[in-house]
C-alpha cells in the first residue's frame, strides 16, 4: 500500500498515544509476515500522554518500523523530550518490546546546562534515562573541583524520573483518520512540521 500527505494517530490499546505526519508512507507485508512500514521521504512522530500532551518529538529523514516492533531512523535524526532535552544524531533504533533505544553512531545531546557527544547512546524510550560512550562536551564548573570534566562513558538521569515500563507489552499498532482530540498543553514547545498536516488521508493503492 502506497499513501501520500499522511497525517494518522496511532493507538495503543484503545489509547491514542502517537500523531504521524510524513509525505509518503509505504506498506510491505513480505510473505505473510508483519507488515514494514516505510516512511522514504521522511517523518515526524509526536507521541502523546494519557492526557493527548505531546512528551516526546522524534523527526527523521527516513525511517522504517520492522515488524511492528522496531523503529529504525535515519537522516537527520532530531529528538526532544518533555524536559527540552534536545537529541542529534544520524541513526536511531527504538524496540517497542524491550522500551528502550540505542544508536551506534554519534550523539549530540543538548540541554539548557551543558552540551554532551558520544557514542554508544543507549536510553530508555522516554529520553529522559540514558548513558554514552567516549563523551566529551561543554559542562558547568563546579563550585568545588573547579573543573567541567566528565568520566569517558557518562550516564545521566534527568531531573522528572522515568516511567516504569516493567511488565508493559509491545503495543498493538492499529490506525484511525485524525480526528479532533483533547486540546494539548498550551505550554508545549511548537515543532516544525516536515509538511503541512493534511485533514484527511489521500490513499493511492500501486498496481
Amino acid at each position: 500500500m502506497h499513501s501520500v500527505g499522511v497525517s494518522t494517530l496511532i493507538s495503543d490499546s484503545g489509547v491514542i498515544r502517537y500523531h504521524l505526519v510524513a509525505e509518503e508512507w509505504d506498506i510491505h507485508t513480505p510473505n505473510n509476515q508483519a507488515a514494514t512500514w516505510k516512511f522514504i521521504k521522511g517523518l515526524l512522530m509526536l507521541r502523546m500522554d494519557e492526557d493527548l500532551n505531546v512528551d516526546l518529538y522524534v523527526q527523521a529523514d527516513t525511517a522504517y518500523l520492522h515488524q511492528q516492533r522496531t523503529w529504525e531512523l535515519r537522516g537527520r535524526v532530531r529528538i526532544r523530550n518533555v524536559q527540552g532535552t534536545k537529541f542529534n544524531t544520524e541513526e536511531l533504533f527504538w524496540n517497542l518490546n524491550k522500551h528502550e533505544m540505542w544508536n551506534h553512531a554519534h550523539m549530540t545531546i543538548i540541554t539548557p546546562e551543558r552540551t554532551l557527544e558520544g557514542t554508544e547512546f543507549r536510553s530508555n524510550e522516554q529520553m529522559t534515562r540514558y548513558s554514552v560512550a567516549n563523551s566529551k562536551g561543554d559542562f558547568p564548573m563546579s563550585d568545588a573541583e573547579g573543573e567541567s570534566t566528565m568520566p569517558t562513558d557518562s550516564t545521566v538521569s534527568e531531573d522528572t524520573p522515568a516511567i516504569s515500563t516493567a511488565g508493559v507489552s509491545a503495543p498493538t499498532i492499529t490506525t484511525q483518520p485524525h480526528s479532533p482530540q483533547k486540546p494539548r498543553n498550551p505550554n508545549a514547545a511548537p515543532v516544525k512540521l516536515l509538511a503541512p498536516a493534511p485533514t484527511k488521508y489521500d490513499f493511492k493503492k500501486e498496481k
